[in-house]
């Protein structure tokens, strides 16, 4: 994960869902620092990513199956979580400004899910086995999180610009408009809605090969 500059993440559970990493403000909920995403330039077109990891086409085809969430909505704020790196972490806070004192967050993985969330999560889909650094796991994550996010809050599952929003701020904080004076979350917001727009376009147009080089297609 590239160097994290910062970004206020609050938490996120069950009913006050927030998906993301900041230091939880409640039990129950999860949030996230104020930071930017890791650096890969690799992550820009969806077709290399699923022509390099195959399988990853197919397991968020089944979160959209699933959950109803496009793929392209599901790769955008994977995307802009942790740039697709397994084991992405928050950067370390520090004592005393400068000595490393453990992470800012629990948020861990693909989906960046606190470890709170992604307990709630586990509960309630009975993915006990499931992992934040696999792939197919923190994709399901996130699609369960936007369904929730569409149940209660009615956003559209294809309105990523709204879903991070509520991603990030939690449930309870989206409906409290708590994003609302803060121009730099609504501009990261705007680029997770432009990158799901552009994945959506490579997908539709390498769709085809990417089912065909699959082994079990």
């Amino acid at each position: 994960m590239r160097p994290y500059s910062k970004r206020l993440l609050s938490g996120c559970g069950f009913l006050l869902l927030a998906a993301c990493s900041s230091t939880p403000t409640h039990a129950s909920s999860q949030s996230r620092s104020h930071h930017s995403a890791p650096k890969n330039t690799a992550s820009s077109n969806a077709c290399n990513l699923f022509k390099n990891n195959p399988s990853w086409y197919w397991e968020a085809l089944n979160t959209y199956n699933r959950w109803g969430v496009p793929i392209s909505v599901q790769m955008a704020i994977m995307q802009r979580e942790s740039d697709f790196q397994a084991g992405a972490k928050p950067p370390n806070k520090e004592v005393l400004g400068f000595i490393p004192w453990g992470n800012i967050t629990s948020a861990y993985g693909y989906a960046q899910a606190l470890n709170g969330t992604w307990a709630d999560y586990q509960r309630t889909t009975k993915n006990y086995k499931g992992k934040r650094d696999k792939f197919g796991d923190s994709s399901d994550f996130i699609g369960w999180y936007c369904n929730k996010a569409n149940k209660q809050l009615g956003i559209p599952l294809n309105n990523a610009y709204s879903l991070y929003l509520a991603y990030h701020e939690g449930l309870a904080g989206y409906a409290n408009k708590t994003y609302a004076n803060k121009a730099w979350l609504l501009d990261v917001a705007q680029s997770v809605q432009d990158k799901a727009n552009i994945y959506r376009v490579q997908i539709s147009q390498c769709k085809y090969l990417i089912a065909r080089e699959d082994p079990k297609h």
